[in-house]
């Protein structure tokens, strides 16, 4: 099970995932992109059926059918009233599985996937949402850490970017762990027949369910030291060695 984060993947990045796909492996993207940003990425690797889990695990997707087929979700606004004193100025973002975002002001088209809405708190927070972004922007990454130590969210979960100054909210419970677990029992795949890899906050959980769990090079310390083994960054293709290893030893 695999969690590249980026579109700009290699060949051989490409190559490695798709002798894992051909294996008879379950090939599963785990990430904390939307839907809409997913499935160009399903695209490039050349997957095109199982299940890709979006949104951090709050939305699982048919890739065949390229639809959503379930969606977690929870009531944005104590979260609004709770983090707009904390983080003030942020631009926040309700997102819209397969359709886009409403967006309090616009982000870059590389921040956020597909269509974007502007529109005030009413609209914003009027609806339920599997995901709800924070982007402090201009600011620090450490700066929201320091903000948000010890801070709770009222039924929803929350991960931190150690690159940006950005905030990713699910509903309490959500994970890719706790997805990627629910997955493992409908397959019937053993615990110890499970392989994770990834670089961030959002991955720690993760990481620790998986068997073997990899974290790529360009991981901050917190990740590194979670996982089993720790590859090569995105930069160098650490995932292919990574890859291989494993699924070379069966």
């Amino acid at each position: 099970m695999v969690d590249p984060e980026t579109q700009l993947l290699s060949d051989p990045v490409r190559r490695a995932v798709r002798r894992v796909a051909s294996s008879g492996s379950h090939l599963v993207i785990a990430t904390g992109r939307s839907m809409l940003g997913t499935l160009p990425v399903l695209d490039e690797l050349g997957v095109t059926d199982g299940v890709a889990l979006c949104s951090n695990g709050a939305v699982r997707v048919d890739v065949a059918a390229r639809e959503a087929v379930s969606v977690e979700t929870f009531d944005p606004r104590p979260v609004h009233t709770r983090l707009s004193p904390l983080l003030p100025g942020s631009l926040f973002a309700a997102e819209r599985v397969g359709v886009g975002s409403m967006v309090t002001a616009p982000f870059t088209p590389e921040e956020l996937h597909g269509p974007q809405w502007h529109v005030g708190p009413a609209e914003l927070l009027g609806h339920p949402v599997p995901r709800f972004i924070v982007n402090w922007a201009n600011r620090d990454p450490a700066e929201v850490w320091g903000r948000l130590e010890g801070v709770e969210l009222p039924g929803c979960t929350y991960t931190i970017d150690h690159y940006d100054p950005w905030v990713t909210v699910v509903p309490a419970g959500v994970s890719k762990a706790a997805a990627l677990e629910k997955l493992r029992l409908e397959l019937g795949v053993s615990p110890d027949g499970t392989f994770a890899a990834g670089d961030g906050d959002n991955d720690l959980q993760m990481l620790e369910w998986a068997h073997h769990s990899v974290a790529m090079g360009q991981a901050p310390a917190t990740v590194r030291l979670t996982a089993a083994e720790v590859t090569s960054p995105v930069t160098d293709d650490g995932l292919v060695p990574a890859l291989e290893r494993w699924f070379n030893s069966y």
